[in-house]
């Protein structure tokens, strides 16, 4: 199963209200397979033990950064976690192959809105290219690189547009295939047959589930018909 290691890292994350909100989705109920590790709580003196962090670098499939991103880059501990952890011969180098294989993405959450991080937009880049850093340590580390996930204005949200965040975050975090419209269809159709009927305040709840179910089932398999047409077409 895969297991994923989430390197949170803020100056003052017990006052952020979007760390606070992805933190504990994570953490009530503990999510498995996850484990959850804010730097700026393990290091308040920023004494960092090297050793103890490349082991838990080793112990883990999904390496995830999660922080604001302040100046087009992370908070300084990330920054000084990353010299001081990301070590030759150890994650680049001779024989330094310790992360090969492994999963390597970013969970940003971003103060402006999305629209400006484009060409013409205010901030002229966009975020693909402002994260152009971290597509090269992966790439040096030997580490395959998700597409981030990044959360625009986190404190503007409507309560249902966080609900859907939270979902994309928990998906990220867990699926193996993230990105895959199928794993995050399977993904929801498990979170459905988890979910207590009696804790819900809907009349018929199970009958309301089984058909958002049924629903998602019949658009895979026109999906799947569809995607068959069109490789005999091409065919």
């Amino acid at each position: 199963m895969l297991k994923t290691l989430v390197i949170v890292s803020h100056p003052t994350v017990e006052e952020s209200g979007s760390q606070q909100f992805l933190i504990q989705s994570i953490t009530s109920p503990p999510l498995e397979q996850v484990t959850l590790h804010v730097i700026e709580q393990a290091y308040p003196d920023g004494q960092i033990d090297v050793k103890k962090e490349q082991q838990l670098l080793k112990d883990h499939d999904r390496i995830l950064f999660q922080f604001p991103f302040y100046w087009y880059s992370s908070p300084p501990l990330l920054k000084q976690w990353q010299d001081e952890v990301l070590t030759e011969h150890f994650a680049f180098g001779y024989r330094g192959n310790k992360l090969k294989g492994k999963e390597f993405g970013l969970i940003l959450s971003v103060g402006i809105a999305e629209k400006e991080y484009q060409s013409g937009g205010q901030e002229g880049y966009s975020m693909s290219e402002l994260t152009k850093p971290y597509q090269a340590l992966a790439r040096k580390t030997q580490m395959t690189y998700l597409k981030p996930l990044v959360i625009y204005q986190f404190a503007y949200l409507s309560e249902q547009a966080k609900m859907e965040v939270l979902v994309k975050y928990q998906q990220y975090l867990t699926l193996a295939k993230p990105d895959s419209l199928k794993s995050r269809e399977e993904w929801i159709k498990k979170e459905l047959n988890a979910i207590d009927y009696e804790t819900l305040p809907v009349e018929n709840a199970s009958f309301v589930i089984e058909q958002v179910i049924e629903l998602l089932e019949d658009n895979r398999m026109e999906l799947d018909e569809l995607r068959m047409h069109i490789d005999n077409f091409h065919d």
